[in-house]
């Protein structure tokens, strides 16, 4: 039976990506879609969602707009990679998705609430909605089978020397999403720096020959642009669906139960995420760390799932 998936996201190519891999992989089935203020404001990552999910003709799954900024800071966006709109590069479609009523966690509440079994959580951005959830409903907790999570690193960051963006974006919601109890899973730059996008990786795209497929090299073209001219990486890494692959084929992504602690003080480190692979501190392990991907694998599983789609 596939597993009910929430997206929790802020569009975003990657973002994209992640949901067109949770739309059409058969191991998964998308029950709902909330978005987050984080590559780009609210307004934008809502519109993009229902873009992404329109452009592959995936209807009737809803989609809700949440938190517009973090739980105690101010919102940190990244146009410097994603473009004012967070969707660089095509010209975007009017979305045919509508937008749910409900907020984000209203939307996830009802979701959780309606499924006949628990139902897994994959944020691909900054994780405020999942905290408020937990913070609000907490009697909810035991009805999501597990959240996974694409941000932080056991290495360097990518928004500050120590910081990983969704981390820095809202290092409070993370630290309370780790602290639930709830089972949790980090995907980091650690891992998703191998899921580049290579040269060959666009052909495979494109030669689908889609709508979906189309659009998403139109994406391919900016956002490698754009990690060139900041990065220095003409292949840009695709971290957001390399979470959405912990689930989707677990064979993909290698992980690791160790502890993971969030730097919420530092002057240099806010956001930093502290994996300790070696056990050096002595704490309890409270969570799962990627720490290896298939790569040629993770391409098959992406490309085979917008296959899929319009």
């Amino acid at each position: 039976m596939p597993i009910p998936v929430i997206i929790d996201c802020d569009p975003g190519h990657d973002d994209v990506f992640a949901l067109w891999l949770a739309a059409g992989h058969p191991a998964l089935d998308l029950v709902a879609v909330t978005t987050v203020g984080g590559n780009v404001p609210l307004e934008h990552t809502t519109r993009n969602a229902r873009i992404a999910l329109s452009v592959a003709g995936v209807t009737g799954v809803p989609v809700a707009a949440g938190a517009a900024r973090p739980l105690v800071r101010p919102l940190q966006t990244a146009e410097w990679i994603h473009g004012e709109n967070g969707l660089g590069g095509p010209e975007l479609p009017e979305p045919t998705v509508p937008l749910d009523p409900r907020s984000a966690t209203e939307l996830i509440a009802d979701a959780l609430t309606a499924s006949a079994e628990p139902v897994a959580i994959i944020a691909t951005g900054p994780i405020t909605n999942v905290a408020i959830l937990l913070r609000d409903r907490p009697e909810l907790a035991g009805r999501i089978r597990e959240i996974v999570w694409m941000g932080g690193s056991t290495e360097r960051g990518n928004a500050t020397p120590y910081a990983e963006f969704n981390a820095l974006v809202d290092p409070e919601a993370l630290d309370l999403v780790v602290r639930s109890g709830v089972r949790f899973t980090m995907v980091g730059l650690n891992v998703t720096h191998l899921a580049l996008v290579t040269s060959g990786v666009r052909e495979q795209i494109a030669s689908l020959g889609t709508a979906t497929a189309d659009f998403g090299a139109e994406l391919f073209d900016f956002f490698c642009r754009m990690n060139d001219e900041v990065f220095g990486m003409p292949d840009g890494p695709l971290h957001d669906p390399v979470a959405v692959a912990v689930l989707a084929d677990p064979g993909c992504v290698e992980v690791r139960r160790t502890r993971l602690d969030v730097e919420l003080l530092g002057i240099e480190t806010a956001g930093a995420t502290s994996v300790d692979l070696d056990g050096m501190l002595g704490r309890e392990p409270n969570a799962w760390v990627a720490v290896g991907l298939d790569v040629d694998r993770f391409w098959a599983g992406v490309a085979a799932s917008v296959a899929r789609l319009a």
